[in-house]
């Protein structure tokens, strides 16, 4: 375990921004990772393991303000089937919920922390196959902040699932996609949208499930669609990342087919995106160019010569496979690379 204060480089100017760095090691490669939403638990994330075996394994972790240590509570550690593909807690800032973590790998799975964090307990198991102890693999899901009753989950056999956690119940099963639908997140309280392999971003509205719209469909037949996110302070905008691509396609849901921005200052492929929770402008990406930027897009409708530039740059000693704003401390970003996960003050 190591703390740093480093520096963030702003590239828009020549003064370099101090910035507060917290870096933890894992024992074990950190894939999914997410921030709690709750006012009373500050600087607390979930991270969990990618191990090539059966159990895996989830911790929670949480920054110690007063030595600067990110530590893990032992009590708050636990097991889990494969690795998770994501992970996050409930969207419940005024702690009126019980406190939820949600996983997805084979099945998405609710864990309750106790009330004197002393344990964490399995909650939930959601198969939405009753019929079958298999299912498709979820490769993601979203929880649903204005309706935190409702999570959405997206699967390698082409459906998109909504359930109703607190009855424990689909709410809403459905064929999304011709092929794997990878990301999945809520634009509002009964719409969501999709990305698949399949190369389409497709928008849903759960009063009219038989109908869905094509916002985008990436240029090359057939090329995946891996990432999507919805901004929460603007949902005219969604950006999404193409597999083994370097760019960010930011999309105007009012103008389909064509993308309103493209960010193209990458290196390498893109692994994450995440709009900022309190600015409709500005968004942080980050990929196997061991960068994480942060972008103003407020500029996207004119024209800039040789394409927007990122305002701040940040380098992390990997590949950053993940990345989270938190909505609740919107100054800070966390991300994943290798077995670390740092926590950033931008």
């Amino acid at each position: 375990m190591v703390t740093s204060s480093d520096q963030i480089q702003d590239v828009s100017d020549d003064q370099q921004k101090r910035s507060e760095i917290y870096t933890y090691e894992a024992p074990w490669q950190i894939y999914a990772m997410n921030w709690s939403v709750r006012r009373d638990k500050k600087y607390r994330l979930a991270i969990t393991s990618l191990i090539e075996q059966y159990p895996n394994r989830v911790e929670i972790v949480q920054l110690d303000e007063s030595n600067g240590e990110i530590r893990s509570d032992p009590n708050l550690c636990f097991e889990h089937p494969y690795p998770p593909t994501k992970t996050s807690f409930i969207p419940d800032k005024e702690c009126q919920r019980p406190d939820l973590l949600a996983t997805s790998s084979d099945f998405l799975r609710l864990w309750r922390i106790s009330d004197d964090e002393s344990r964490v307990e399995l909650k939930s198991f959601l198969n939405s196959d009753k019929n079958s102890e298999y299912s498709g693999p979820l490769t993601s899901f979203d929880w649903n902040e204005a309706e935190p009753r409702r999570i959405g989950t997206s699967s390698i056999d082409t459906t998109c699932t909504i359930w109703d956690i607190d009855r424990e119940v689909v709410d809403t099963q459905l064929i999304a996609h011709d092929k794997e639908v990878y990301d999945i997140a809520w634009g509002g309280v009964g719409v969501f949208a999709s990305v698949s392999a399949d190369g389409s971003v497709r928008v849903f509205d759960l009063r009219d499930k038989e109908h869905s719209t094509i916002i985008y469909e990436s240029s090359e037949p057939s090329t995946p669609l891996v990432r999507l996110s919805w901004n929460k302070q603007d949902p005219r905008y969604m950006a999404t990342v193409i597999m083994d691509s370097a760019k960010i396609v930011v999309l105007d849901i009012r103008f389909p087919a064509v993308p309103v921005v493209e960010l193209q200052r990458h290196q390498a492929s893109v692994n994450a995106i995440a709009w900022a929770p309190h600015s409709s402008s500005h968004i942080c990406t980050a990929g196997d160019d061991s960068q994480a930027l942060i972008w103003d897009i407020s500029s996207m409708g004119q024209h800039v010569e040789g394409g927007l530039d990122p305002i701040l740059a940040y380098t992390a000693g990997a590949e950053i496979e993940q990345l989270q704003w938190s909505s609740s401390q919107p100054d800070w970003v966390a991300i994943a690379f290798a077995n670390k996960l740092q926590i950033l003050r931008v």
